[in-house]
């Protein structure tokens, strides 16, 4: 069993699954619950059993926010900037829209990156941000909620079709007790690593005002046009209703 980030699908040729690396595409938590838990996230992992995996639950990591070593409250302001992402043609595109310089590189390299200048800022769920210790290298941090980074639990298909059905059917109750716990500590996490880096003091937290945040959208929202050919038109249309129909636009 792995639970690896949800932008590792693409790659392995599963291109729906960039879905959840589209900006603004999940406004609220409700939205990306009805999605995951509901018949679009189910289709998604029916998608995974020609390679063999079976997809058994999806796994939070959050929202995510903009670090930088300057200030970062409009689109203008990451003109010319080196922004690390993940490997995903989806957060080049969100990159770009912003003006920005998409640098594609190992979570496990960011820091040093920052460090030394050879990137400008990244983009993080809080409690990434300060585990890997960014904050001390990252002057400002603006809370964007523009992307989501989770995880989805996944197992190889003939060992869970080859295991006895009770013992899979308890795996699964198990699964779902555990994904509920884990997306519970996911937000106690990400709300006490914000915590932490206000308090120390090395960083700047920003919010957005609703005349910003408006912009970020205008600036982003057009990604998801752009990704239809590549991630699929109805997919997208399938979470934008969700999200109409929990009275979000």
């Amino acid at each position: 069993m792995l639970a690896p980030s949800l932008a590792k699908f693409g790659p392995l040729g599963v291109k729906e699954f960039e879905l959840f690396d589209l900006p603004y595409i999940f406004p609220a938590k409700d939205v990306l619950y009805r999605v995951t838990e509901g018949p679009v996230g189910q289709s998604l992992f029916k998608r995974l059993e020609p390679k063999g995996i079976v997809g058994l639950a999806y796994w939070d990591n959050g929202f995510k926010v903009m670090s930088s070593n300057k200030p970062m409250h409009m689109p203008a302001d990451f003109k010319g900037m080196k922004m690390r992402i993940q490997s995903s043609k989806v957060l080049d595109a969100q990159m770009r829209a912003l003006g920005a310089n998409p640098q594609v590189m190992a979570f496990s390299e960011v820091y040093q990156a920052l460090q030394t200048g050879v990137v400008d800022g990244t983009e993080n769920p809080p409690s990434n941000l300060y585990t890997q210790k960014m904050h001390e290298v990252q002057k400002h941090v603006t809370l964007s909620d523009h992307g989501y980074l989770g995880y989805a639990v996944i197992v190889n298909k003939k060992f869970w079709d080859n295991l006895p059905p009770d013992v899979r059917g308890q795996l699964s109750n198990a699964m779902k007790d555990a994904t509920k716990y884990a997306n519970a500590i996911a937000q106690q996490e990400n709300d006490r690593a914000l915590e932490a880096v206000r308090k120390s003091g090395k960083t700047t937290i920003y919010s957005l005002t609703p005349a910003e945040k408006t912009a970020w959208r205008r600036a982003l929202v057009p990604v998801q046009k752009e990704m239809e050919g590549r991630i699929g038109r109805d997919i997208i249309q399938a979470v934008n209703k969700e999200a109409q129909a929990l009275g979000h636009q």
